[in-house]
């Protein structure tokens, strides 16, 4: 049933998509009958029915296809000079385009509409038109002249059998079922919707005191507001699909630039998202396959030699996780050189020889992210696919995405993103430090634990635990607010401060968060409540405070920031590695 709901929904948008064209088809062609030498009308008109053709020819429509087809002949001539804009030909154009306005309709009302006699008419328009041009060029080359003598009678004879088919479908406007919003108005929706979750948070923790009668009453205004939050999400849902088939042309381009030949496959294109979460992302993609193509892919030749296809083969591949939904890029190139990074990260300072040894793959495919990783010289000498790959995964940081990097020699690479599904509604843990109220995404959260003071060691300039057998950085986060802004570098053991100032005894609450392979255990003064928010942007002047990413109101009334995960690890990696003690405070 559901793929019948996805053809269903195809078609739904082939047909907004068609009456659009179809009506901008219809202005044009009265804008044309006015300005008959406006070149620009012709352009536009021989674009959109190329775009329907294509559309219709995708979607299996014949009628719509072989019409559009046509037509679009026709104005190429036209455009081209070869068939002069009279009256009849308008007639012609005018009837062609009524029939496929027909067509279009006739979709949705299941009716049959007659089409080939037009499409017969407007066949030998252009047939003559190329003739006569063949004629002035090669004036002995008429052998095509027979024909010429008795189409009139033998296509006329064949139109006006179909003359009547349209029926009285002519005189009806007719309307799509598809509305086209403007997403800022559904991101308008959405904020109005949050203000209601928030006010209902509110009147449900005024009314906390007022015992069992009260929470019935307001269970249907909790389910009610929880679904309209959902139904909006829902519009702004769209499918992996429409970015992906993009991807056929960036495929092309970039692989007959580098000489190579390379097909691209998609998968699981019905997944989906949310519009904001893939335009964010649509650069960073064709980025990755760009490299894909670039890096990855060899030149036919050497793909012989390997006992590869010529043909190299990209796989987009998109599926919906929990709270997620995860995309991978994948290729059947050469795959990563693991010992060319190794080198190149070395060679420009970015990690020093000896802890390049105790890294593995994973961790030194990471590497290729780190800005001024590659430069664009030198992007061919190593397979590495580092250029401006620090800026892509700024990107997915920036929405809370996470990518990694698998390969295998000889075999090929694999890119996988990991996406939120929705930007607006999170799922989030709360926390209280210094009696002020934040909030953590649970998209980052790993485990909550009770630690003493005994059980956290010193270590270079920071904090460790254990924690399922395995050491993790603690951070206080009180101490990470401390910092001054500009990193300076001032005292060493900065992550040491609030540490050495509390009693032994003292029982520690620990959120233990995880982004990009990094763990670490950020001390909050108390746990509250897990809790779905509805996260509002920073507005300016504050859109500058880079360890919140956004604020949300709780049912007090109060403000509640939310933290932003990967800025405070980073901040805290790069605040650790700058003292020399670096060496073993490490942040797995």
């Amino acid at each position: 049933m559901h793929m019948k709901n996805k053809e269903d929904e195809y078609e739904e948008i082939f047909l907004a998509e068609a009456m659009d064209n179809f009506e901008e088809i219809n202005r044009l062609l009265t804008h044309l009958e006015r300005n008959k030498s406006d070149k620009n009308t012709i352009h536009a008109l021989f674009r959109i029915t190329h775009t329907l053709k294509g559309n219709a020819s995708g979607m299996g429509f014949t009628g719509i296809y072989e019409i559009a087809h046509v037509l679009e002949d026709l104005f190429g001539e036209v455009r081209d000079g070869r068939i002069a804009l009279d009256e009849n030909l308008f007639t012609s154009m005018y009837k062609a385009v009524d029939i496929l306005g027909g067509l279009i309709n006739g979709i949705k009302d299941k009716t049959e509409v007659k089409y080939k006699g037009i499409k017969t008419k407007l066949e030998v328009l252009i047939k003559r038109a190329k003739e006569r041009t063949a004629e002035v060029q090669y004036v002995e080359g008429n052998a095509n002249n027979a024909f010429t003598q008795e189409s009139p009678e033998s296509d006329e004879a064949s139109f006006l059998s179909d003359e009547a088919a349209p029926g009285e479908s002519d005189s009806k406007i007719s309307f799509s079922d598809l509305v086209q919003v403007p997403v800022r108005k559904l991101d308008n929706l959405l904020n109005l919707v949050g203000e209601l979750i928030i006010e209902k948070d509110r009147i449900l923790a005024s009314q906390a005191g007022s015992g069992l009668r009260a929470s019935n009453e307001y269970a249907r205004l909790s389910r009610i507001s929880s679904d309209l939050q959902y139904s909006v999400m829902d519009v702004r849902l769209v499918q992996v699909g429409f970015l992906f088939n993009k991807f056929h042309r960036v495929v092309r381009d970039a692989a007959s630039v580098e000489g190579k030949d390379v097909v691209l496959k998609l998968e699981g294109t019905d997944t989906e998202i949310d519009r904001n979460v893939l335009q964010v992302i649509s650069d960073s993609l064709i980025h990755l396959i760009r490299n894909c193509v670039g890096h990855g892919i060899e030149e036919p030749e050497e793909r012989l030699k390997r006992n590869k296809p010529k043909d190299g083969v990209i796989t987009l591949s998109a599926r919906s996780e929990t709270d997620a939904v995860r995309i991978e890029i994948s290729d059947d190139g050469r795959g990563l050189n693991y010992q060319r990074i190794k080198a190149k990260a070395i060679s420009k300072g970015l990690i020093t020889a000896e802890d390049a040894e105790k890294l593995g793959n994973s961790d030194l495919s990471m590497l290729i992210f780190e800005p001024g990783f590659s430069t664009m010289d030198e992007v061919t000498a190593i397979s590495g696919r580092g250029v401006g790959m620090d800026v892509v995964k700024k990107t997915l940081d920036s929405i809370g995405g996470t990518i990694r990097l698998a390969s295998t020699d000889g075999k090929g690479a694999v890119i996988q993103l990991t996406l939120p599904s929705s930007m607006a509604v999170k799922s989030s843990l709360l926390f209280e430090l210094k009696h002020e109220v934040y909030a953590i995404p649970l998209a980052y959260t790993e485990s909550v634990i009770s630690l003493y003071k005994t059980d956290i060691h010193k270590a270079g300039g920071g904090l460790v635990a254990t924690h399922l057998g395995k050491n993790i950085a603690v951070v206080f986060l009180n101490d990470v607010f401390e910092q001054p802004a500009e990193k300076s570098g001032g005292n060493a053991n900065v992550f040491q401060a609030t540490f050495d100032d509390i009693h032994p005894e003292t029982k520690l609450e620990i959120v233990v968060v995880n982004f990009n392979n990094r763990t670490v255990g950020i001390v909050v003064d108390k746990l509250l409540q897990q809790k779905e928010i509805v996260e509002k942007p920073l507005m300016k002047p504050v859109d500058r405070i880079k360890f919140i990413s956004g604020f949300t109101i709780l049912g007090s009334g109060n403000v509640c920031l939310v933290l932003n995960v990967p800025y405070v690890l980073n901040f805290i990696f790069s605040l650790s590695t700058q003292h020399k003690s670096s060496k073993n405070f490490n942040l797995n």
